[in-house]
């Protein structure tokens, strides 16, 4: 009997080790597709990623528009009708990464990350700047 309820019991930490993951990996995929959403705002792994109700031009002036604003220092933009990456440095020189995509003619995504590993108040500030700008 020892036997047969030892046996049972590997049998329910292995299944529960082997669900535990997928339920976590699962919640993350449900938070990153609920991304979609005008006005959802997600940090994961070190990035800011926002949907915002508004044409793509006006993101990328908005973005622009926060960058100046917030006295940083733009090192790079480069961009075409899709996608817009825009670089800066804050006064610390820390980097700022700005990545804005067009999903359609009234909803653009914003994916913000402040130096390597990220910086979640300050990429909620710059993203608060993007849309006082909007």
């Amino acid at each position: 009997m020892k036997t047969n309820l030892s046996a049972g019991l590997i049998r329910a930490v292995v299944a529960l080790g082997l669900t535990v993951p997928v339920a976590l990996q699962t919640g993350c995929l449900v938070v990153a597709a609920g991304a979609a959403a005008a006005g959802t705002v997600v940090y994961v792994r070190g990035e800011l990623k926002s949907s915002l109700p508004d044409s793509y031009e006006a993101v990328v002036k908005a973005a622009n528009q926060a960058i100046d604003s917030l006295r940083f220092r733009k090192t790079e933009e480069e961009g075409d009708a899709l996608k817009t990456e825009i670089e800066a440095r804050t006064g610390t020189d820390k980097s700022v990464e700005i990545d804005i995509v067009r999903v359609s003619d009234s909803l653009t995504e914003v994916h913000i990350r402040v130096g390597v590993f990220g910086d979640e108040s300050m990429s909620l500030t710059i993203l608060d700047k993007i849309k006082e700008s909007l």
